[in-house]
């Protein structure tokens, strides 16, 4: 008959501390069932479930084990489990996984209080917890802080969609970001990341600012903020507010230009995503000419964008070819997923208005970035919280791992 048996040990981290335990499993021909371990502030969490596959000779291997438990300082805890209670721990492993992603400046336990208990009311068991934000300088500025936690849970709750409309409450509630989406084989192998430009990539709508600069800014400004809200056909408030622009000089093309602020993040976000191999988009209902300005800044692969025409060095107050709107840019998405060989759940879109959401839905990944309340309520995730590079931690990146990246 053989035996099965889970250690729980904790105590001061050191080196060499499972290579000792596993020795003397090893001597005595254990089979090692499960296994894991973590180290907050250097101490050590471990857990091993093991079979003893002679029953007779489990008495000299605990012995032994307590002994070497005692001679390092640790403290250990063991139990025997049953075959049947192991048999109902296999079968488990058939339930569907997520990962439950927190985003905040700064970590709280009311936070992680709160979404625990969103996912214990849904019937979802956390199974591990994990930092992947760098550890914290107690004199850092709040205002410049990433923090996020990442919850690996399981379960099959009843209602997805009142899960993500609890955490979507809880998100505005405190101030946060939180991420919910399947743990499936695609959140890992991500290929291909969209970016709509203006309020994402760049915290300007550049129409308002060319519109500045014709001195129609309020009016554009009106009229885009409505569109932005989907309160207004996008094609149509485009050909309005392109219209007002008539007799604008070429030269203040380059002037806006040189004025954009990339939004929080997206250095470290684009820098990251290429030195991890994915390929970059810009697919915007904004004008190639500032889409070109930020390839060539960022190292961005594909753009597609509107393009406005100039005679004689002057706007004439329309674009040439197909509009980028809602339902172009979703088209456009699927024909850089093609072109880069990938299915649809390896691609990641970004944007803010409601001319993104049919890109939002179609990509595997869709975020809505410090979006308009409807487009946060129909978007699978969002940030409103952190800069950009917070999708690092959707994807499940450590800040150790890109900050090793970049050195």
């Amino acid at each position: 008959m053989s035996r099965i048996i889970l250690f729980n040990v904790t105590g001061q981290d050191k080196p060499g501390l499972t290579s000792g335990i596993t020795s003397i499993m090893a001597e005595h021909g254990l089979e090692i069932l499960d296994i894991g371990q973590s180290v907050i502030h250097d101490t050590l969490t471990w857990g091993i479930l093991v079979r003893l596959l002679d029953e007779d000779a489990s008495d000299p291997v605990l012995k032994e084990l307590l002994f070497h438990f005692h001679k390092m300082d640790l403290q250990v805890r063991y139990q025997p489990v049953t075959e049947s209670q192991y048999e109902d721990w296999v079968q488990a492993q058939g339930k569907d996984r997520y990962i439950v992603t927190l985003l905040s400046r700064c970590v709280t336990a009311e936070q992680v209080a709160r979404v625990s208990g969103i996912t214990a009311a849904h019937g979802l068991n956390i199974d591990r917890i994990t930092r992947l934000s760098g550890r914290v300088p107690l004199d850092q500025n709040s205002a410049d802080a990433r923090a996020c936690v990442e919850f690996s849970v399981r379960g099959t709750p009843e209602d997805l969609q009142r899960v993500r409309a609890d955490f979507l409450q809880l998100s505005s509630e405190m101030d946060v970001d939180i991420g919910f989406q399947e743990d499936t084989i695609y959140r890992r192998t991500r290929r291909l990341v969209v970016f709509d430009m203006d309020s994402t990539l760049i915290e300007a709508e550049v129409i308002d600012e060319l519109a500045i600069e014709a001195g129609v800014g309020e009016e554009v400004a009106a009229i885009t903020e409505a569109a932005m809200r989907g309160e207004l056909d996008f094609a149509g408030s485009f050909r309005k507010r392109l219209a007002l622009l008539k007799g604008l000089d070429e030269a203040v093309l380059e002037t806006v230009a040189a004025r954009l602020k990339l939004t929080e993040g997206a250095e470290r976000l684009i820098g990251s995503l290429k030195q991890l191999g994915y390929k970059t988009a810009i697919v915007s209902g904004g004008f190639t000419y500032f889409a070109e300005y930020l390839q060539q800044r960022l190292g961005i692969d594909y753009i597609h964008a509107n393009t406005l025409e100039i005679v004689d060095g002057k706007v004439t107050g329309e674009a040439k070819g197909r509009i980028v709107d809602a339902s172009r840019k979703a088209e456009l998405l699927r024909e850089l997923a093609e072109k880069e060989q990938c299915r649809l759940e390896q691609v990641i879109a970004v944007g803010d208005g409601a001319n993104d959401l049919e890109m939002l839905a179609a990509a595997g990944l869709g975020v809505a970035f410090r979006a308009k309340p409807l487009v946060k309520q129909s978007a699978r995730q969002s940030i409103s919280t952190l800069g950009l590079d917070g999708i690092l931690y959707l994807l499940g990146w450590r800040d150790t791992d890109l900050d090793a990246l970049h050195h």
